[in-house]
């Protein structure tokens, strides 16, 4: 049986989706529906069932998959990791957010540098780095949403504390935390929102989930990186929601003060994902390992 067949196979079994399995392999999505029912000619049985938004397994799929899957997976691990026994050495592709990557993940993955080990990094929102990890474009990446399917296997990583933060000059304004929580969130409606994109993820998820509310104005300064958001606010250009590891220092110096210290703050959960069956490589797996070590002093 032809290898390329079963291949397109487990990718749309673990994709979902002619369509997504055709992105992931770079072929169109009629070739990969054409192999698919070669697939199926040749087996005498149908694999899947087709509806409007994608596929799903018939028992006889199922059953294929959990057969094959495992050894096409063993042969990417061969392929990817070449002939080189000390394949540890070799580079590790590494996606994230570029402030918890850049405050978080690069220092911590620093002592494995000394003992070999190459690092390369790309940074994005987190749809495009899981799109870019299924393609193989990286071999690790650090997200906070939780990936779908058997293409990609995520694992916790850490939470991040988030904290509604401004200037002393604005928290001497709106009256500081007890008056917040006396009067409510309206108190904040005469301070600028600082923020990382238009529709204000941070403080709009703080919002919900301390005020019960939704933000009354839109963004006064947008940035793109959290560290410039956090540079604005310290200067005064008004208030923002920040995870805590990034803002500690300013906090400690008084260059920012938090408004509310609310008894259950808002958190997020970073993942750390992998194109299933390549933690059997020992440079993803050395740094996915050495990550969840370090990440319980976070």
């Amino acid at each position: 049986m032809d290898l390329a067949l079963l291949r397109t196979f487990v990718t749309v079994h673990r994709a979902g989706s002619f369509t997504r399995a055709a992105a992931l392999l770079g072929l169109s999505q009629p070739a990969v529906t054409s192999q698919i029912r070669t697939l199926e000619r040749q087996l005498g049985r149908p694999l899947f069932r087709r509806y409007a938004r994608g596929v799903t397994p018939t028992t006889v799929g199922d059953e294929l998959a959990h057969k094959v899957a495992p050894h096409l997976d063993a042969l990417t691990e061969i392929t990817e990791a070449g002939l080189d026994q000390d394949s540890a050495t070799r580079t590790l592709h590494l996606g994230g957010p570029p402030e918890f990557t850049a405050e978080r993940a690069l220092p911590a993955l620093t002592p494995l540098i000394a003992q070999g080990l190459s690092i390369r990094t790309a940074f994005g929102a987190a749809d495009e780095l899981l799109n870019g990890l299924a393609a193989g474009h990286h071999d690790l990446t650090v997200t906070t949403t939780r990936p779908r399917g058997g293409l990609l296997t995520a694992t916790p990583l850490c939470d991040e504390e988030h904290v509604l933060v401004a200037a002393p000059r604005w928290a001497a304004q709106v009256g500081g935390p007890g008056v917040l929580q006396d009067r409510g969130v309206r108190v904040l409606d005469p301070v600028p929102l600082v923020e990382v994109h238009e529709s204000l993820p941070l403080i709009a998820r703080y919002w919900s989930a301390v005020f019960d509310a939704r933000p009354a104005a839109s963004a006064a300064v947008i940035a793109a990186d959290l560290r410039a958001v956090l540079t604005c606010v310290a200067a005064g250009a008004g208030l923002a929601v920040l995870p805590r590891y990034l803002c500690t220092e300013a906090l400690d110096s008084g260059a920012v003060v938090a408004l509310l210290e609310p008894p259950v703050p808002p958190l997020r959960t970073y993942f750390l994902a992998v194109r299933t069956g390549t933690l059997g490589l020992p440079h993803i797996a050395r740094a996915h390992e050495w990550l969840l070590r370090t990440a319980v002093d976070w």
